[in-house]
């Protein structure tokens, strides 16, 4: 598949990264209007030469880029961006004050996501990852605006998915570029949380669910996959599947088993769920951004942190985050 990009509004258009050879995985969206030209959320540095394909399209390149909006700093949505700014010192980066400090230094960032994906998967799938120098880096806390040409991105502070997460709002064209605080959902298919360690909070999510609801977006874009209309269906179906998957984990703390038993028959029954929503061909696409055994161990992180009373079974791989 040829990247290219494909239209949101005047403005506004977005790329399939072909993540892994696999469509439909990782979107980044782009503004080109008036000279200036922003990412939303550049992806991995294994998808450099997707994006610039896709950007070329356009009849733009990764030397056009001004900007960087950061959702959030995790690798599938941010780790190429100290290639990009390498590339073009002048590229200004947005980004949560509580995520800067692993954009400047990503050692621990890379060390978790290590734990979390294997280290024999790092390379594969996210490539190099180097620092963004300090000077380049545009710290917010939610409340903000942010110009880019003609464009203003109300910044929304949405933690949950990770506490550093923002969503920008572009009021004009009534699109929500969430990142991950709207879940993943692929061709229409199940609405699903990514619920990965060290950080979720059930709590906070449903809070940022309904702080994004009360925005009246048109439209959510959503990293894994793209536009989805039917905002409030589609929120509401986020919340009850959140809801829903806390609650599995919660349960399985009765079970006489370790954590990683545990979280296979979680991740077996995610699977179960989803086929019933999701063409099997759809499978590999949420995949392995969200590989679901894993996600348990977020939403235990989570319960344990509020005191929930467990059994006790093996440790946690984000106790160390």
């Amino acid at each position: 598949m040829t990247p290219r990009g494909i239209p949101l509004s005047p403005g506004l258009s977005y790329i399939d990264l072909n993540f892994l050879r696999q469509p439909k995985a990782i979107a980044t969206a782009f503004v080109h209007a008036s000279g200036s030209v922003a990412l939303i959320d550049p992806g991995p540095s294994t998808s450099v030469d997707s994006l610039e394909l896709g950007l070329r399209a356009q009849g733009l390149s990764l030397d056009d880029v001004g900007v960087i909006l950061l959702t959030h700093i995790h690798l599938d949505h941010a780790g190429a961006t100290g290639i990009l700014v390498r590339r073009n010192p002048d590229i200004e980066v947005f980004v949560h004050e509580r995520g800067a400090t692993h954009l400047s230094d990503p050692g621990k960032l890379v060390e978790s996501a290590a734990r979390y994906f294997g280290p024999a998967n790092m390379e594969r799938f996210w490539g190099e990852i180097i620092p963004v120098p300090e000077d380049r880096l545009h710290l917010l806390r939610g409340g903000e605006r942010v110009e880019v040409g003609r464009r203003s991105f109300e910044v929304l502070y949405t933690p949950g998915h990770a506490s550093h997460h923002v969503t920008y709002f572009d009021r004009g064209s009534g699109i929500a570029f969430v990142g991950d605080a709207a879940g993943m959902r692929i061709d229409g298919g199940y609405v699903l949380p990514p619920t990965p360690p060290p950080d979720i909070n059930v709590q906070q999510w449903i809070e940022s669910i309904r702080q994004i609801s009360a925005l009246q977006a048109h439209t959510l874009f959503v990293t894994h996959f793209g536009p989805a209309q039917g905002v409030e269906t589609h929120l509401q179906t986020l919340a009850t599947n959140l809801r829903w998957m806390s609650g599995l984990v919660r349960d399985s703390f009765n079970e006489d088993a370790t954590d990683e038993e545990r979280s296979r028959r979680f991740g077996a029954r995610i699977r179960r769920e989803m086929l019933q929503r999701t063409e099997p061909a759809l499978m590999p696409a949420y995949e392995p951004t969200a590989p679901l055994e894993t996600l348990w161990f977020g939403l235990a992180r989570d319960l344990r942190k509020n005191q929930v009373e467990v059994k006790s079974g093996t440790a946690d791989p984000g106790a160390q985050m």
